[in-house]
């Protein structure tokens, strides 16, 4: 035997129907606040902001890749005068 329902409702009366909990209010003030969050730190996504943010860090780092690269020439440069002698 082969028993077909189907049932024509709502969201909103199938939760009535199951006794789930209205979670719409707190999705609202969730939605509002992570919207009340974005728009305060698009400050931060200022092209200028960004530069100064990012520039101390990328000098730093080619900094010390000049100075690995030095080691390496000398120690290159070490090896290949010890091994003429």
């Amino acid at each position: 035997m082969k028993v077909n329902v189907q049932i024509d409702c709502t969201p909103e009366e199938a939760r009535s129907f199951f006794g789930l909990p209205d979670l719409k209010p707190m999705q609202d003030r969730i939605l509002a606040e992570i919207e009340q969050r974005m728009k305060s730190s698009l400050n931060a996504m200022d092209p200028s902001e960004i530069f100064k943010t990012w520039l101390p860090a990328s000098m730093q780092g080619v900094e010390q890749m000049q100075q690995v690269q030095q080691m390496f020439w000398q120690n290159l440069a070490a090896m290949a005068g010890s091994q003429k002698k």
